[in-house]
């Protein structure tokens, strides 16, 4: 029943709280979807530590859409063996989550050790730094630290497998029976941050300025009446 509720019900859970959620913090809270930025009162830690972060995130974001969503047939098909395949994803990945990790480090220190950072700071942003971070500590773990301590593994047959029987509805919970530990944390906690999106400022990152490729330039002209 435990493994149930943990790679069944819980992950449901969390993906329609993340659906809900913000249809109805749209609904009833448009003029709270903002990152509220403090870069009035510290700039130079958001600044390094921001740059740091977004660089890193990407490529990790990316690096976990093949990881999980592409099956390894698919990759060996068009020429990737699975030890190029690990090589990519220890070194690339490991140095991306490294740069991830360094941003999310300085962006919670910097939250937690200003006291006018902190001032402004709400519990849930307290709370979703400190995931945020430990989230991706345990990614760079799991990736570096699991492949040395158990280099048999390989979470292409298992995770990978799991997680896309989720999304077709037919959820295959004992296929993280004897997955690492480090990847279970990382999964979980995962989900948790997913679900818990729709009510901290995350929802800013669905808020990118497209229209502004398109607008017209602003001109300022002077008044020669003065």
């Amino acid at each position: 029943m435990s493994g149930q509720f943990l790679w069944v019900i819980f992950p449901y859970l969390c993906i329609a709280t993340f659906i809900v959620g913000h249809i109805f913090r749209y609904r009833t809270d448009q003029f709270g979807w903002t990152a509220q930025s403090s870069e009035f009162i510290e700039k130079k830690q958001l600044m390094i530590g921001s740059l740091l972060f977004h660089i890193g995130i990407i490529p990790v974001i990316a690096g976990h859409v093949v990881g999980l969503g592409v099956p390894k047939e698919w990759t060996s098909a068009v020429g990737i063996s699975d030890h190029m395949y690990h090589m990519g994803a220890m070194y690339g990945g490991g140095f991306f989550g490294i740069v991830t990790f360094l941003g999310m480090l300085i962006l919670t220190s910097r939250r937690f050790t200003l006291k006018s950072v902190r001032r402004l700071s709400s519990v849930s942003d307290m709370v979703v730094n400190s995931l945020l971070l430990l989230i991706v500590f345990l990614g760079m773990y799991s990736v570096i630290g699991t492949s040395i301590t158990e280099p048999d593994f390989d979470y292409r047959s298992t995770i990978s497998i799991w997680f896309r029987s989720l999304l077709i509805f037919r959820p295959e919970a004992g296929l993280m029976d004897h997955v690492p530990v480090a990847f279970q944390l990382h999964v979980l906690s995962g989900f948790l941050i997913t679900a818990m999106w729709p009510f901290t400022r995350l929802v800013h990152v669905w808020s990118v300025p497209l229209n502004y490729v398109g607008r017209s330039y602003i001109l300022y002209r002077r008044d020669k009446r003065k």
